[in-house]
């Protein structure tokens, strides 16, 4: 069962979208199981002054991602590094056991963005986000798109169920 402040998040998540040319990006989680969080900051004199999220998730994954950004506006970076997956996790009055991954998910995310933001300005070229999955049939040797669950045909790059691009991950 989740909690109101988990359904309010999830019903009308706050901080959504992408920053153009960000001074910080981070992206976890792995296409394949569905759950993926891209974390967009804007810095300015050390502090989060704008900071967006994509999720491509469950329910608890877009809560955690939407209270992640709400906790991290405005902080110091030091104070923003500390933010842990426990307190999103509290901050959101508790997620059910197999949902708390999300909250994993949300803070690493953070975390890499901040590493990618202290990385460009020591003068550091930000790296091509590395994704390391390997195509693993997960049930049997059927393929499913990571995005909607529905069954696409072994080497098809579109998935006609939800419209997505399947290119990079099919």
């Amino acid at each position: 069962m989740y909690s109101k402040t988990v359904m309010d998040h999830f019903k009308s998540p706050r901080n959504v979208g992408v920053i153009e040319n960000p001074d910080g990006f981070g992206e976890v989680g792995n296409p394949l199981c569905g759950d993926m969080m891209s974390i967009y900051l804007k810095i300015k004199d050390d502090r989060i002054e704008d900071i967006k999220f994509q999720t491509f998730g469950c329910g608890a994954a877009i809560a955690v991602s939407s209270m992640l950004t709400e906790m991290t506006k405005g902080k110091s970076i030091e104070e923003a590094k500390k933010i842990s997956n426990k307190d999103v996790a509290a901050a959101l009055e508790g997620l059910p056991k197999n949902k708390l991954h999300c909250s994993n998910l949300g803070a690493d995310a953070l975390h890499q963005a901040i590493k990618d933001y202290e990385d460009r300005k020591a003068g550091k070229e930000p790296a091509e986000p590395k994704r390391s999955e390997k195509h693993v049939h997960t049930h049997g040797d059927h393929c499913y798109c990571p995005y909607c669950d529905a069954e696409v045909p072994e080497g098809v790059t579109f998935c006609k169920a939800c419209q997505t691009d399947l290119s990079v991950q099919h």
